[in-house]
């Protein structure tokens, strides 16, 4: 499926500067150009890409901290 940048926006909570701003780092996935003057987005990349942030926030556990329920 494909979204539209309003729809991205509101699953990323990022605004349109930050979006493209990240595209053109690198750090976001790339748009699709569907016409002259539209574009979308995969939805299974911005799924990637917002599980990915999820877990690049959450401290990583060790074993024991597992085991002890930490």
């Amino acid at each position: 499926m494909m979204l539209r940048l309003p729809e991205v926006m509101k699953r990323t909570g990022l605004g349109r500067s930050q979006i493209y701003k990240l595209v053109n780092q690198k750090e976001f996935p790339n748009q699709i150009r569907l016409g002259s003057s539209s574009v979308a987005w995969l939805e299974s990349e911005i799924e990637t890409w917002i599980e990915e942030k999820i877990q690049d926030s959450r401290p990583i556990q060790s074993d024991k901290e597992i085991k002890n329920g930490y």
